[in-house]
């Protein structure tokens, strides 16, 4: 049961109600370097829709919900980045603790 639902990569916007996507593809030799950096990118990437979104609003280019749900999935990689700093920050703390 838990190795289905920790298979499950997000949630993707298509024309009608949003959808499951399936597990997010990393390559057999990726190392985690470039897993981080992919999604680093991908948090980057998310923000600059998020304002893109806002400022289509002001314009009157974007409807409202394209706003939210943009806005919306910023905040989430926004949180996510986060809760993974912290997560390094306090490894890294927990490791300079060590006694040699």
């Amino acid at each position: 049961m838990i190795g289905a639902i920790s298979g499950i990569g997000g949630v993707t916007q298509a024309d009608g109600p949003a959808r499951v996507a399936g597990p997010a593809k990393v390559a057999a030799g990726a190392d985690f370097s470039s897993v981080f950096a992919d999604v680093a990118a991908s948090a980057v990437n998310s923000l600059k829709a998020g304002e893109t979104a806002a400022i289509g609003a002001i314009t009157g280019t974007a409807s409202v919900q394209q706003v939210v749900q943009a806005v919306m999935n910023a905040e989430q990689a926004l949180q996510t980045a986060t809760a993974l700093r912290d997560k390094l920050v306090a490894a890294y703390q927990e490791v300079s603790r060590m006694q040699i």
